[in-house]
């Protein structure tokens, strides 16, 4: 069983920036990988980024060239850089982790952009 949590969201200003940390605890061996999504405001949940069997990461096209998704399966971390951020980015933005084909959320942690 793996159990996620996520940290460093808050508020900032438009054109700001803010590091998110997704830290897993219980058997980290047993994710094969990462990912964020975020979930604004009367909105459906989101996918921002997700770390590939290969290494590679996705990024969903709102946020590509301004985030950057970081992933040590080994320390069972994840991290969300974000630059730029816009008044659309204001979400709750959640971790996940593939655990042997199993989706594990964390609670969340809100990020505002706002003036």
């Amino acid at each position: 069983q793996v159990h996620l949590v996520e940290s460093g969201g808050g508020l900032v200003q438009p054109g700001g920036s803010l590091r998110l940390s997704c830290t897993a605890t219980g058997d980290i061996s047993a994710i094969a990988n990462f990912g964020w999504y975020r979930q604004a405001p009367g909105k459906m949940r989101q996918f921002v980024a997700l770390t590939l069997n290969d290494g590679r990461t996705n990024y969903h096209t709102a946020v590509m060239g301004r985030f950057t998704m970081d992933s040590d399966r080994g320390k069972g971390t994840s991290s969300l850089r974000m630059n730029k951020l816009k008044s659309d980015d204001t979400a709750i933005y959640y971790c996940n982790a593939d655990v042997n084909g199993k989706i594990t959320w964390g609670q969340g942690t809100k990020v505002t952009v706002s003036a």
